[in-house]
């Protein structure tokens, strides 16, 4: 593997742990419809696509999830960014990154007003050279997607890049483009999801990932 330059981060269960804002984001939607949800079953949603996650596993066809999707961003808007939870150990991670003269990016499918956001409200964004998130229209969603963008826009050789992530969304968009890969285990993937996933590495924890990131540097 040639010296890695560019590290390109997922943003929820990588960077922060967000699970109170967007449970709280879905219940609040979902009693627009009359479905009362626990918030222990809401977290396996947090990764995938919103729409996806309204359409797949609550039955709502395109126009309800769409519909869902803006109920969702009332509460997300106001309240949920906020109620996150920025995981020990990553600000000093990503400082040290940076120090190193490394090259620090973010792929995430929340959209990219919204990550912005919260990397500037958790003091962040300072760390990364380009934020990139879908639109809010819920096009460029795809991990693939945005680390495309990535590419494009900052001219990053994949062959000296490393993904990031705690979902096998980032392991497969990694691999679509020829990228190492870090699944992340103290995320939000399910038992087995990482594993199963097949990524270049594994790392249990923030320590265990801050040990692997400098040993390619």
């Amino acid at each position: 593997m040639k010296k890695i330059v560019n590290f390109i981060f997922d943003l929820d269960g990588t960077l922060t742990d967000p699970g109170l804002g967007i449970t709280g984001s879905i219940i609040y939607a979902l009693e627009k419809y009359g479905i009362q949800a626990e918030r222990s079953s809401l977290y396996r949603f947090i990764g995938p696509p919103l729409r996806e996650t309204f359409s797949e596993h609550f039955g709502f066809s395109k126009e309800k999830s769409e519909e869902a999707v803006g109920f969702y961003r009332e509460y997300f808007e106001k309240r949920g960014m906020f109620e996150n939870i920025v995981y020990p150990g990553i600000p000093e991670l990503l400082s040290g990154l940076k120090l190193a003269g490394k090259r620090l990016m973010v792929a995430t499918s929340k959209p990219g007003p919204y990550a912005v956001r919260i990397l500037e409200h958790f003091r962040l964004a300072e760390y990364f050279v380009y934020i990139a998130g879908s639109r809010m229209d819920g096009s460029m969603i795809s991990k693939a997607e945005l680390i495309s963008a990535i590419i494009n826009e900052t001219g990053s050789d994949p062959g000296q890049s490393v993904m990031v992530g705690d979902r096998v969304y980032d392991i497969e968009g990694a691999r679509a483009h020829g990228i190492s890969s870090v699944g992340v285990k103290y995320g939000y993937a399910g038992p087995g999801e990482i594993e199963g996933a097949r990524p270049s590495f594994i790392a249990d924890d923030v320590p265990g990932l801050a040990s692997l990131l400098y040993s390619f540097a």
